[in-house]
Order: structure tokens, then C-alpha cells, then sequence
């Protein structure tokens, strides 16, 4: 079993890396003498980010870690009891406190295998068991996952753009943190980032580490071909250079020119990067020196504010580039900085009683929840994905009529399908693992074939076909008679 150094990521106490309001809602369950109650939450967003029909699942392995380790140390308990109400008096009963202390996880946890595409309204997570633990790792869960997967997803949009070239992310100096550097080197590789200049993640992680040298190395030596010399002396193996320092196309005819005196040593030029300027004629114009000077070898990276888009342009140019280097837009999710998912009540129950599904309304019909015991069904043909349906666990699949989620007057949809499997997979039985865990390799590998397997019209970038997503019968119909009971309730207290 493999934590991918996720615990020496994220060792020691989290337990307070919550809201404050989890904790007072806890205090109500246990004042209440309510906290075992049991619970399902499911974690799901609602719209896809970048407007593009899909989203890669990640974060769910520091999500599982951080589960596993929940503890309330000493010094934990005692910051909370110093905390006070709006009359001066504590904000927590030591009783409450108390039973922080003692807590351990035991919930059952299914979640999507790291690296799967999901799509809107679909859960990610669920989380069963006493609703007091259900509560309280919410906002861990929020953050880790819906960092993880909106960078997972922009990895893999990059990656796409790149035509199969390689993607070196080199976004950390500009992450939102350090925490915020790591989980994007992490989800950035899951998306199909072939390494990370992120030694740190390298080491806790095992990513491939990349890079050579900045501006700075030019600019501390008298001119560019000394600077590229002492370079190749340093480290002859590496020598990739950057040569937009001054004049690009003179940096090109250096790098050339140090290319021969390695060769003259047993070493290779491994390319030049460009940094600057128009990178589409600059790559074309890089590519005929160095074939000439008889260096076709030699890579020509890339780098300067890229993302999808720009990279897809550069290519319509007719661009010469074998490597992109990605850093702000990547690691910042730069065109949308926050994924939206959410964290919501699907049922409750007394310990082995019946279920009570649960559900929340709204004006606006995409933030009206789906009630029960989800699980979400995903349906093939001729291995393409073709469909996904929710339904509930607890009385089983109803068919493969979609019923729209956010406009149920539409008629259902039954889509043609060959092969079935349910996406959720048991990840944590009483707080501890189930089975062997999931490397980076293998939701990295994941990742790479669902997007295979997905339509062509819902990879595009712009305007993609969405992936058909719905309800099955079961879970419509309870949804519907919810909606209305809710309703007419409410109608009745004269809301």
C-alpha cells in the first residue's frame, strides 16, 4: 500500500482546518445526542470548470490521508475551549471538548478512482456514518478536492492542446502557497503533466523533476557565451539553454555553438528554450539553425504565460515546439480560480432504522440536491463513455433512463450501451483503507483513458457536446415528491 508521501505531506494535527460553523453544528449533534446518527453526504459540483463538459477527479488521495489521521490533538482542544460566545462565556462545553478529544474516524468512504473524468452533479465522494464526523471533515474535503481536480482538469486541457508533447509544469513561484504548490504539482501530473520543476514534489511524490537555468545565470556573466559555456561545464548532461535573454536568434547561434564543443566531449545539446516574443516564428526560425548546424535532436521548449488556448494557437501557426513549459496559468487555474463543489446531505437515519432522504430547494434548478444514497453508473459502448446515471444504493438501479436533473419536465433518455460499472468504489471501511491504494502512475494512466474514451465533441474546448448525465427513475420520482412535499409544506407555514 502506497500513500504517494501524501502523509509526510500532510502529517501532524488538520483536524482544525475547518470552518467554524462545522464545529458548532457538531456541538448542536452532540448536545442533541445526536452525533451518531447516520448520515450520507455526497461531494459534487455543479457546472464543469473552463466551459468544457468534463473534470478529472483529483485530490482524493490527500482527502483519504487526511481522513485516516483526523484527530483532535491536546493543543487543539485546548485553543477551542478558549474561544467565547457573543456573551463572554465559553463557546464549547468541556463535555463537547471531550468527546473532540476522543473522536476517531469511522466512516465508510467511496469515492471516483484518482484521475477519473466526472461530470456535473455526479458525487465524488460519499461519506457515510455518524453525521458529528460527516460534519466536521467538509470543508478539509472542499478544499482538497476541489483544488486538486480544478488543476487536474487544466492539466489535462493543456495537455490535450499539446498534441502529445510533453508538458513540464513550472508553476510554483507563482502558487497560491506552498500547500497550494504541492497539490498543483500532484494534480497537474494526474492530468497528463510529464514533470514539475517542484523538487519538493519530486521528493514527497515521486514526479519527474525538470529545468536548468534562469535569466539570472546569463545576466551574472559578461555575455551569453560565457554564461552558456560555464553552464556545459557545470552540468554537460543538462544543457538545455535559454537564449531570449538579449537577442533570441543570437542565443539560438550560442547554444549552437557550445552544442558542438559538448559534442567534441561525448555530450548532446538537449535544446534551447524560448521565453519571449513571437514563439511561433521564433520556434521556426530556432528549428532551421539548429537542423542546420546539425542539432535535429535538439528540443525547442517554450514557455511564457501559456495555457490551452495559446498553445493550440501556436501549433495553428505552424510552431516548431517540442516541449511546454506551464507555470501561472496551470497552477493558478488562472481563467477560473475555484472549482464551486459543494457538500450536501443526500439522507439520515437512526442506527439500522429506515432512511430519510434529505433534500435542498432552490429558485434556481442546478442548486436543487438529489436525495438518497447515491451512486453513479457509467455506461459504455464499444468502450466510449455514453452516459453516466445516479441512483440510489439502498434500493438499487432502476434502468438507464436518464431523467434530466436540472429541468425534469424533459422526457428521459435511454442511451445504447454494451458495458456498465458503478464509479464509486469503496475507499475507507471504519477509517482505514480498503484494499490497495491508487498510485500517481495509475490515476495519471486513468486519466489518459478515460479521455480516450470520451466523445471527441466533449474534449472540445469551446462549445463541447455534455456528457449525457441523469437520474434514474427511482431517484427522479423522490426527487419530484420531495420537491412538492417541501412545497406545499412551506405553502402551509405561509412561506
Amino acid at each position: 500500500m502506497t500513500t504517494d508521501g501524501l502523509d509526510a505531506m500532510y502529517g501532524g494535527s488538520l483536524a482544525l482546518c475547518t470552518d467554524l460553523y462545522q464545529l458548532t453544528m457538531g456541538c448542536g449533534y452532540w448536545k442533541a445526542g445526536e452525533s451518531e446518527r447516520e448520515a450520507v453526504f455526497h461531494l459534487f459540483f455543479r457546472r464543469a470548470p473552463f466551459g468544457g463538459a468534463y473534470a478529472v477527479a483529483a485530490g482524493i488521495g490527500p482527502a483519504l490521508a487526511f481522513l485516516r489521521r483526523l484527530r483532535f490533538s491536546g493543543e487543539d482542544v485546548t485553543y477551542l475551549a478558549t474561544l467565547r460566545d457573543s456573551t463572554g462565556a465559553a463557546l464549547f462545553p468541556a463535555g463537547y471538548l471531550e468527546a473532540l478529544r476522543a473522536l476517531r474516524f469511522t466512516c465508510t468512504v467511496d469515492a471516483v478512482p484518482e484521475g477519473s473524468l466526472v461530470f456535473a452533479h455526479e458525487p465524488i465522494l460519499r461519506i457515510r456514518g455518524p453525521v458529528l464526523q460527516a460534519q466536521l471533515v467538509e470543508t478539509a474535503l472542499l478544499t482538497l478536492v476541489n483544488f486538486q481536480t480544478l488543476i487536474a482538469t487544466k492539466s489535462a486541457r493543456v495537455c490535450q492542446a499539446a498534441r502529445g508533447a510533453p508538458v513540464l509544469e513550472f508553476g510554483l513561484r507563482r502558487a497560491q502557497g506552498l500547500d497550494g504548490g504541492l497539490g498543483a504539482s500532484r494534480a497537474a501530473y494526474i492530468g497528463g503533466a510529464a514533470a514539475t520543476s517542484n523538487v519538493l514534489a519530486g521528493r514527497l511524490l515521486g514526479i519527474p523533476v525538470r529545468g536548468t537555468h534562469a535569466h539570472s545565470w546569463v545576466m551574472f556573466h559578461d555575455d551569453e557565451l560565457a554564461a552558456f559555456r560555464q553552464y556545459a561545464a557545470a552540468l554537460p548532461g543538462n544543457c538545455t539553454f535559454l537564449v531570449d535573454t538579449y537577442d533570441t536568434l543570437d542565443g539560438v547561434r550560442h547554444a549552437i555553438t557550445v552544442g558542438h564543443e559538448l559534442r567534441a566531449k561525448g555530450h548532446e545539446l538537449a535544446g534551447i528554450r524560448l521565453d519571449s516574443g513571437d514563439l511561433a516564428y521564433l520556434s521556426i526560425q530556432a528549428r532551421a539553425l539548429l537542423d542546420a548546424a546539425g542539432f535535429p535532436a535538439a528540443r525547442i521548449v517554450a514557455s511564457n504565460d501559456l495555457d490551452e488556448t495559446t498553445i493550440a494557437s501556436l501549433f495553428e501557426q505552424g510552431a516548431r515546439i517540442d516541449v511546454f513549459g506551464v507555470g501561472t496559468k496551470l497552477v493558478t487555474a488562472y481563467d477560473q480560480p475555484a472549482l464551486g463543489g459543494v457538500y450536501k446531505l443526500g439522507a439520515v437515519r437512526e442506527p439500522g432504522g429506515a432512511w430519510r432522504e434529505a433534500i435542498k430547494l432552490s429558485e434556481q434548478p442546478i442548486k436543487i440536491s438529489n436525495p438518497g444514497n447515491l451512486q453513479v453508473r457509467r455506461l459504455r459502448k464499444n468502450g466510449e463513455l455514453v452516459a453516466d446515471v445516479l441512483y440510489d444504493s439502498e434500493h438499487g438501479f432502476a434502468g438507464p433512463a436518464l431523467h434530466d436533473i436540472e429541468d425534469p419536465t424533459r422526457p428521459p433518455v435511454t442511451p445504447v450501451f454494451d458495458d456498465a460499472q458503478d464509479l464509486l468504489r469503496p475507499m475507507l471501511a471504519a477509517g482505514e483503507y480498503v484494499g490497495e491504494q491508487d498510485t500517481l502512475e495509475s490515476a495519471r494512466a486513468r486519466c489518459a483513458a478515460d479521455l480516450a474514451a470520451l466523445s471527441p465533441r466533449s474534449r472540445r474546448f469551446l462549445n463541447p457536446q455534455p456528457h449525457p448525465v441523469g437520474l434514474d427513475a427511482h431517484v427522479h420520482a423522490r426527487k419530484l415528491a420531495l420537491v412538492a412535499a417541501a412545497r406545499a409544506k412551506a405553502h402551509e407555514a405561509g412561506v
